[in-house]
């Protein structure tokens, strides 16, 4: 674990004159001097060998407690002088490095980060509030990397290495992480940290966003207690995930629900909830558990509604199915840049299933199923916003019928943010009819022609 490295230079450094980039990387996780690392050494070499016998690393406390006296005593032994408050950041970093994920730890802390991408040992970048930036943030090498990669995997039971150099997990607090490592990546070993927050979106989150507006968020609540099948669709990073979370809290508290996810990222309040995720095969290509696996056991659940969490592959089919055999109600989320192109995708996917199935009768069980696509889509100004709510409604000789009820229409850039409405086209869905039989009623202004919702 250890590198032989040369002695810290002996020599007492000034009170006030910490050593160059320390005190940047005490708070950004920035490029740090060789001394904040051979501190970390000694530290790591006292905690293996003099105190042996107090590491534990489920007390998180009293570990914290023996590494700072160890990094008080290595400080005093090297006498390496700091500002009180250098002492403490460094001190942080000591810790976070050797019980944490290290120079990720402060960015995996700023709730303004949606996601995190290390492309090798000395690149960083940030997702924050939608655009892509580069942070001030290394690792020593790709050694030091590859060790923030192990302990993140390692607890989850996943191993990663030349034989198996891919990787899905996710840590304790529900954040997703890809990892991909050498020989597949070329630069070193690269890792993605998708983030959610801790505390649910909610409805008046989205429409402060301007995800939503209150009307769409009145329509759609209608359409939930109506149990109109619905797909929320869009890119990668467009919110899918967060607009099904949100609308999924209009479920009645009565109802049975079975969430199936390939990495648990739903955070349902209801009380009757069931939640499952698929497996992926252990290290010799064995017990894997499949969406569409468990789709097809979900049935076998006494499930109200069904909520895939994406659909990816053949479990396209078992949900279509689902649908159209007393599920109603149910939700996914697939990715498509439109409305239309949802379709087409879940036709491929339902191929992938393996069935050898004509198109039309593909196109006849998704046009029977499916009643509702929201398009969402990250705007340039890296907001998010539903773009496109449309009804399919059957079928017309081979080809699947759709109209929009609502489409988003730009209007002009204000500080920074482009700025637009959401428009209805002035048509009434087929299934309008399901909202008398749950005594629902929705203002007549929401689908009046023009009118901005």
């Amino acid at each position: 674990m250890f590198t032989n490295r040369p002695a810290i230079n002996n020599r007492a450094r000034p009170a006030q004159q910490p050593a160059p980039n320390e005190a940047s990387a005490g708070e950004s996780g920035g490029a740090l001097s060789s001394d904040a690392y051979l501190i970390r050494d000694r530290v790591q070499h006292k905690l293996l060998t003099e105190a042996s016998d107090a590491v534990n690393p489920s007390q998180v406390a009293q570990m914290r407690q023996t590494i700072e006296a160890n990094f008080n005593q290595v400080l005093a032994d090297e006498n390496l002088l700091y500002t009180r408050a250098h002492r403490a950041r460094l001190l942080e970093w000591v810790i976070a490095d050797i019980l944490g994920y290290g120079p990720l730890e402060p960015l995996l802390q700023d709730p303004t980060i949606n996601e995190v991408m290390v492309n090798g040992a000395k690149t960083v970048y940030v997702e924050r509030r939608g655009k892509l930036e580069k942070v001030d943030v290394a690792f020593e090498n790709d050694e030091h990397l590859m060790r923030i990669i192990d302990r993140i995997v390692a607890p989850v039971g996943r191993r990663v290495d030349e034989a198996s150099p891919m990787v899905d997990a996710r840590l304790p607090n529900g954040y997703r992480v890809n990892a991909t490592i050498p020989p597949l990546s070329l630069d070193g070993p690269l890792l993605t940290i998708r983030k959610f927050a801790q505390t649910p979106y909610t409805v008046p989150d989205l429409i402060a966003n301007g995800t939503l507006t209150e009307s769409l968020v009145v329509f759609l609540k209608a359409c939930v207690e109506a149990r109109i099948n619905i797909v929320v669709s869009g890119g990668t990073g467009t919110g899918k995930t967060t607009l099904l979370n949100v609308i999924s809290t209009f479920i009645p508290p009565s109802e049975r629900i079975i969430t199936i996810e390939d990495t648990a990222e739903l955070q349902l309040k209801q009380e009757h909830l069931i939640r499952v995720e698929k497996r992926p095969p252990n290290v010799e290509g064995k017990g894997e558990v499949t969406i569409r696996q468990l789709v097809i056991n979900a049935l076998r659940m006494r499930p109200d509604r069904i909520v895939v969490g994406e659909c990816r592959g053949g479990e396209a089919l078992d949900m279509l199915q689902a649908m159209n055999t007393g599920h109603s109600g149910s939700m996914t989320t697939v990715h498509a840049n439109t409305a239309r192109d949802t379709l087409r995708r879940i036709e491929t996917m339902v191929l992938m299933a393996g069935m050898d199935l004509p198109l039309r009768a593909i196109r006849e069980q998704v046009s029977s199923a499916i009643e509702l696509i929201i398009q969402m889509e990250r705007m340039r100004d890296g907001t998010r916003r539903v773009v496109q709510v449309s009804e399919v409604q059957g079928m017309e000789g081979d080809t699947i019928l759709m109209q929009d009820l609502f489409t988003f229409q730009q209007t002009g850039m204000q500080n920074g943010r482009f700025t637009g409405v959401l428009r209805s086209s002035g048509l009434r869905p087929k299934f309008a009819s399901k909202f008398a039989l749950y005594n629902i009623e929705l203002p007549a202004s929401i689908f009046s022609a023009g009118e901005n919702l």
